[in-house]
């Protein structure tokens, strides 16, 4: 990751955590929030079985909420009320889809 610039990793760690890990713990719950607990048990199992740095993905959920795909809620992160019909049909919801429903206005 070292030869890429900043942004490029930003954007990489943001798709791998959005993907390896947030997507599927709220297909897995089945709700549009999680605890950061919940977060934390993912990305860990997540990070133990693809054998890869716990650093990474932290840095993915806090560039998600810049984005505005997660907000943060009291002790709570939430999905975008956009990507909530996703997660009702148990849909695959790549980073792609998930910032152009964000973007949408």
């Amino acid at each position: 990751m070292s030869e890429k610039g900043k942004y490029a990793s930003a954007t990489e760690n943001r798709r791998w955590v959005w993907s390896e890990i947030i997507w599927p713990l709220i297909l897995q719950i089945n709700d549009v929030a999680f605890t950061l607990k919940q977060f934390q048990e993912k990305r860990e199992k997540v990070c133990i079985e693809k054998n890869i740095s716990i650093n990474i993905p932290s840095r993915g959920l806090v560039s998600l909420m810049q984005k505005g795909i997660i907000r943060k809620e009291g002790k709570l992160y939430s999905i975008h009320y956009r990507l909530i019909p996703y997660m009702r049909l148990k849909a695959d919801c790549n980073y792609a889809t998930a910032i152009h429903e964000v973007r949408l206005k």
